[in-house]
């Protein structure tokens, strides 16, 4: 574990360090919590991470979820709920080593850091949610992920709005959207993305 006390030291700590996970405060002097994951995310960066701060209104979680976050936890917390938000978060995220930039099915190809998906040369119009959801089956591909994997961390998301979502994806993606071949459900367990 590496402790920071600001922006700037965790830059220069990230700077020899792969890091697995990120637990960043709102109020830290100089650079914030926020502005240093939106910069984050801004530069590809796909490091998860929680954000755990005094701040726990509405709008504040949502701000801090807007900015690219993968979680939010409000203080004050119980340890052992920390401890589970990184175990799941973790849980999501494959070591880098297994982390694949180009992932195959059919005729389309899927870029996972850009975020990019083509049919043969032609890019295919994603929203962020849909982008989000084929990076995380795409580095689960071929093994089920449940829909509370799925749904944004802190939300009230329900697993009919990760259905729609998912239908939605399979619009752009199969020939025969009842009928997929490529994002199938696999029941009482999520979803699967079948690659090449």
């Amino acid at each position: 574990m590496t402790v920071a006390a600001t922006a700037a030291e965790a830059r220069e700590r990230r700077r020899g360090i792969v890091f697995d996970l990120m637990v960043l405060d709102i109020m830290m002097p100089g650079e914030n919590g926020l502005q240093l994951t939106t910069a984050l995310r801004g530069d590809n960066d796909h490091v998860p991470v929680l954000i755990l701060s005094a701040l726990a209104a509405a709008p504040d979680r949502i701000a801090g979820l807007a900015t690219g976050s993968d979680d939010y936890l409000s203080k004050p917390f119980e340890p052992q709920e920390l401890l589970l938000r990184i175990h799941n978060l973790l849980r999501r995220v494959p070591p880098p080593s297994q982390i694949r930039e180009d992932i195959r099915f059919g005729a389309f190809n899927f870029h996972v850091q850009r975020g990019e998906l083509r049919k043969g040369s032609e890019l295919v119009k994603l929203t962020s949610r849909e982008k989000e959801f084929l990076r995380i089956l795409t580095q689960r591909a071929g093994n089920p992920v449940p829909r509370s994997e799925l749904a944004q961390p802190g939300s009230e998301e329900s697993a009919r709005s990760v259905d729609v979502q998912i239908n939605r994806l399979r619009q752009k993606i199969e020939a025969d959207p009842s009928a997929p071949v490529f994002l199938q459900t696999v029941r009482g367990a999520g979803y699967v993305l079948h690659p090449d």
